[in-house]
């Protein structure tokens, strides 16, 4: 499934590096390395973790989920447009309402790419525009800014216990939750399985279409529930919500270590990840750099990643081989 030993190497690295990065920023600005300023870039990466754990399902099964942000738009429009009609609906109910139609979302990709074999990139780059259309439909192009959110609605994310936010204790729990389900339950182990050789996979019985599906549909879920906190977290919901965030999940699961290739990827890699862009991100205002540069590093990031990804995997290939050759 995965070289367990080139994927901590490769965590340890990344680890030591993003704590370089923060020392470093702290030495020139003191103010960076707070506690305070730590916890809210940990509580600015919140969603980006989550996104990226779902995200990382989809990739370890060989496929790619470039509809996560639209399903974002879509449910975080729904629930606020719910909230500015009907404020005593509480909260929770709405949370759950959001992971329900982010989970619908989800299993309408898979759906496509298990049933009718078509290639995920296509899917969801199609689902991509239909969600980002149905915004607009659903809203008439509309905003919902915080004047029309309740209270109540805003300030589920940010209440504080233990000195986290909601949202940072939802990024930790869902971190420690797809973490377990992955390494002790059956299903989770089949999803690497079914990403590292799916015919392998097909002849002890686990089909990989059906896990490629049940990956796209907890992708959807973990977006949907992401679509709540994202308009409550900046209180507004508008069509173009997380415009091309898509592209920061992606990269934060490349950086941690989730081949596009399929098979192989850990949590705590992509939780690395998650966490380096996200200084990267806080990092950017205090070196003097616009943050609409931002999509270009993390494209350039993406791309290093991508070739340091597929060159360890070429030397894990060899090694192998020279072992067969003894």
């Amino acid at each position: 499934m995965h070289d367990s030993r080139t994927l901590m190497s490769r965590e340890s690295g990344l680890a030591l590096l993003t704590l370089a990065m923060v020392i470093a920023l702290g030495w020139h600005w003191p103010q960076f390395a707070t506690a305070a300023s730590l916890r809210s870039a940990f509580d600015d990466t919140a969603i980006l973790i989550l996104l990226a754990l779902g995200q990382m399902l989809v990739i370890v099964t060989r496929g790619i989920d470039l509809s996560v942000a639209a399903n974002v738009a879509l449910t975080g429009m729904v629930v606020a447009l719910i909230n500015f009609a009907h404020p005593q609906v509480p909260v929770p109910l709405l949370a759950g309402l959001s992971m329900l139609m982010g989970t619908g979302l989800g299993l309408f990709n898979g759906l496509l790419v298990w049933r009718l074999a078509l290639p995920p990139i296509v899917v969801t780059l199609g689902s991509m525009a239909i969600f980002r259309g149905l915004v607009y439909v659903v809203s008439g192009g509309a905003w919902v800014t915080s004047d029309k959110m309740s209270a109540a609605f805003q300030g589920a994310v940010r209440a504080p216990w233990l000195g986290l936010s909601t949202l940072s204790w939802l990024a930790i729990v869902g971190t420690a939750a797809a973490a377990a389900w992955l390494r002790y339950s059956r299903s989770g182990r089949r999803l690497y399985l079914a990403g590292s050789n799916p015919a392998a996979a097909a002849y002890v019985g686990v089909a990989p279409g059906r896990a490629q599906c049940l990956a796209f549909t907890l992708s959807g879920t973990m977006a949907g529930l992401c679509g709540y906190l994202w308009v409550a977290r900046f209180a507004v919901a508008y069509t173009d919500v997380a415009t091309g965030f898509e592209l920061q999940v992606i990269a934060a699961c490349v950086i941690g270590g989730v081949s596009i290739n399929g098979g192989s990827g850990s949590v705590p890699g992509v939780l690395l990840g998650c966490l380096f862009l996200g200084v990267i991100r806080n990092a950017l205002p205090l070196v003097g750099i616009s943050p609409f540069w931002q999509m270009a590093v993390s494209g350039l990031v993406i791309t290093v990643a991508v070739v340091l990804n597929e060159r360890g995997r070429g030397a894990q290939r060899r090694r192998i081989l020279e072992r067969l050759g003894t």
